[in-house]
């Protein structure tokens, strides 16, 4: 039997307007970020995103003490130091670029002749998937596109993101139609992408020796019990590589930003920089694909720790490629993959002839009693 919900839990919303029109909205969601460099901040931020069960597949009586008296006690300031260093005028460099690749989004489907409204969320952080969703329906949207920022698939990023909309969604009295994007690790829009911004890279800056594709790692248990990450960034690599033209000899996928005693994905990027240089790599180039915008894990563990370490192994040229960010690349590929997923929803603006049907309607709804 399936209780109903208190009626607390039902948010309160607008009540409906008979003959008004009925949109398609999307949600971009990215990981999320602090409000500040601080260490206050970076303790909320913490809080949050590690107490997360899919994040953390520890116990929570195991995992509970270690975040709670130790992690959150001395992560925070070491964090936060770091966040500084790649901190933008604007904010976080994961939100400053996430909010101009919403707003340019807008304006290419806009050109492309789609009535889309697109909101930002953040699955850690604010705006939260809640405000971002309730932001769609008060433009009138009961349609909805979730596009998590991630293009490869994992329970800790993508199916995290699809918890907190279900959440949401369960909590609404009239919730809006729902599709998802689960992965576009593959998907040709993505690999031209990246592999346009690589090529304008080096048309750029020349090209170095070896090309590595650092993916953000995951323990490796993950992949024992079915996630199907470490899959998909192989995949995502072998076909950025052969968009490239590269030989097996050029390239190669790695995996970054360990946590932890716990085994994860291998080979760790951190030790292929000291290994690189001594099979005969001196010019490094290195892309993070998992990432569409440069955050602090790009930006600081890559481009800075990374060039230090991989320089103090008897490298001699270490060069970051940004990634995709508010580049042309990047609309043109969220363009795509939102035009492709609404197909069969009314995206084209509304003619005067489907306004006129509208007030028929509206007309008809107040003759029979309704109220608006």
């Amino acid at each position: 039997m399936t209780l109903p919900l208190p009626a607390s839990a039902v948010l309160d919303e607008r009540p409906f307007q008979h003959g008004s029109r009925l949109r398609v909205g999307v949600l971009l969601v990215n990981l999320g970020t602090p409000e500040a460099p601080t260490a206050s901040a970076l303790r909320k931020y913490l809080k949050e995103f590690l107490s997360d069960p899919r994040v953390v597949e520890i116990p929570k009586l195991v995992w509970w003490p270690l975040l709670n008296l130790i992690i959150l006690n001395t992560r925070p300031k070491k964090s936060a130091a770091k966040y500084a260093s790649v901190w933008m005028p604007e904010g976080s460099p994961l939100r400053v670029y996430s909010e101009r690749q919403r707003a340019r989004t807008a304006e290419a489907l806009r050109s492309r002749g789609l009535d889309v409204e697109v909101e930002l969320a953040m699955r850690y952080g604010e705006p939260s998937i809640a405000t971002g969703l309730d932001r769609l329906k008060s433009k009138g949207v009961n349609r909805v596109l979730v596009l998590p920022l991630y293009p490869q698939f994992s329970a800790s990023t993508t199916a995290t993101v699809f918890d907190k909309v279900y959440d949401a969604l369960a909590a609404m009295r009239s919730p809006p139609a729902l599709r998802t994007i689960r992965h576009f690790h593959d998907h040709p829009a993505y690999i031209r992408a990246v592999a346009n911004s690589i090529r304008s890279h080096w048309a750029t800056h020349g090209r170095g020796d070896f090309l590595l594709m650092s993916f953000h790692g995951v323990p490796k248990r993950s992949l024992l019990k079915g996630d199907p990450y470490h899959c998909e960034c192989h995949k995502t690599g072998r076909l950025i590589a052969t968009a490239l033209g590269l030989t097996d000899s050029e390239w190669r996928v790695s995996f970054q930003s360990r946590f932890g005693p716990a085994e994860w994905l291998k080979p760790y990027t951190a030790e292929l920089f000291d290994q690189l240089p001594l099979a005969g790599v001196k010019r490094l180039d290195v892309v993070c694909p998992g990432f569409i915008s440069d955050c602090l894990e790009t930006l600081e563990e890559i481009a800075m720790e990374g060039k230090e370490e991989f320089l103090s192994a008897g490298g001699e040229q270490y060069t970051f490629i940004p990634c995709l960010n508010d580049s042309e690349e990047a609309v043109g590929l969220l363009s795509t993959l939102i035009e492709q997923e609404t197909l069969g929803w009314p995206v084209r603006p509304e003619s005067s002839e489907d306004a006129a049907d509208r007030a028929i309607a509206r007309g008809r709804a107040l003759s029979l009693g309704a109220q608006d």
